[in-house]
């Protein structure tokens, strides 16, 4: 296992962390977890206050004893944005409780997706701070799933000392966050890669044919750790066996290799001779939609599947729309109604409506709602 220096706050963390939302099966399930990942060299879990019984199953670790001591282990939980300092405070000392804590080594503002989130977390944070004054919180940060002038926004008033986001090889969007959250000296927490980056973990035929002989997942979480602004890439298992495979690569965190970048110019070359001039570039000028849909994440699921296959990871992600409200928002393309409006703003001019139909068509199914819902 590797360590780094989680900017500012001077922890120094695992370069992977263990999430701890998909170990609630049951208190035992949730300690064996901990405790293999531990063994592994972790040093930092992340829980949240949205996490249905997770605070409370790693509380009962904590307090049953764990294999190193808690000056070794750095705890994050997250709690959603308020405005009402003495709420925030209250959900603090709750979690507190449930963690059986008395302090927390970070707290991040669990979902900074809008602006008006921004404007709650900046009227309430006189409580975050009364909490850092007595030792409670001992570093504060944020984590997104907004988009990128609202991270940007977030990162700018110079409040949080790190920040957890997405960001990964299949969406690069983020990447000017990156830069300027390294420019900061704030620790950077990457949200989820095996799963939102690709459900990587399960790939396609194609895209393990395109990296052979590395795997996918490997793939992605090199093209993470070889980034040094990066800290820490989150890992949610759901049993101690799927520790295993993700941390073989845990001690891989230099410059990519010679094969790695042949791999990774192989995965451009696919993209444009399957996409040809229907490719969208990602520059979302597209944007704001008259129907709110969300054109250019439809049109990277597109890009995704017909490029490689990932058509499963499409839908998972498409199902999402309209379902998960700002943590992942936009319409569904079937409500484009052939205005034209992104038209003209497209410096590919690609035919949008049609591009927006034909996705819909591929990749709707049943509707898909957020994890712990």
């Amino acid at each position: 296992m590797r360590y780094r220096r989680f900017g500012k706050t001077n922890l120094d963390l695992s370069v992977f962390t263990l999430g701890t939302m998909r170990y609630l099966s049951s208190p035992e399930n949730a300690y064996l977890t901990i405790e293999k990942a531990l063994s592994l060299g972790i040093n930092h879990i992340e829980t949240a206050r949205g996490y249905g019984q997770s605070e409370s199953f790693l509380g009962e670790a904590l307090l049953a004893g764990l294999s190193i001591k808690r000056s070794q282990l750095y705890i994050t939980t997250k709690i959603p944005p308020t405005a009402n300092p003495d709420q925030l405070e209250k959900q603090i000392d709750q979690s507190l409780e449930r963690l059986n804590l008395d302090y927390l080594d970070c707290l991040a503002i669990h979902g900074i997706n809008t602006r008006e989130h921004l404007e709650y977390t900046l009227q309430g944070l006189s409580g975050v701070e009364k909490a850092i004054a007595d030792g409670r919180v001992h570093h504060l940060g944020f984590s997104t799933h907004a988009p990128l002038e609202v991270i940007l926004a977030t990162i700018k008033t110079d409040l949080f000392q790190f920040v957890n986001l997405h960001y990964y090889y299949f969406f690069q969007r983020n990447a000017i966050a990156i830069e300027l959250a390294s420019q900061k000296d704030m620790g950077i927490f990457i949200i989820s890669p095996g799963d939102k980056g690709g459900q990587l973990y399960n790939p396609p035929e194609t895209l393990k044919t395109l990296c052979d002989p590395i795997s996918p997942l490997t793939l992605t979480y090199r093209f993470l750790l070889s980034d040094s602004r990066i800290t820490t890439l989150s890992l949610g298992p759901a049993n101690p066996q799927e520790l295993d495979q993700p941390l073989k690569i845990a001690d891989q965190d230099g410059k990519l290799t010679l094969e790695e970048l042949a791999i990774f110019q192989q995965l451009e070359a696919q993209k444009i001779e399957k996409l040809g001039t229907n490719q969208c570039s990602q520059c979302y000028q597209c944007l704001p939609c008259p129907e709110q849909i969300n054109i250019p994440e439809v049109l990277r699921l597109r890009n995704l599947a017909l490029a490689y296959d990932m058509t499963d990871f499409g839908k998972y992600r498409y199902r999402m729309f309209e379902n998960a409200g700002h943590w992942f928002p936009g319409r569904k393309a079937n409500h484009c109604n052939d205005c034209g409006d992104c038209l003209p703003r497209c410096p590919e001019q690609l035919d949008i409506p049609t591009l927006l139909k034909d996705t819909h068509e591929q990749l709707n199914g049943k509707s898909g709602r957020r994890l712990w819902e």
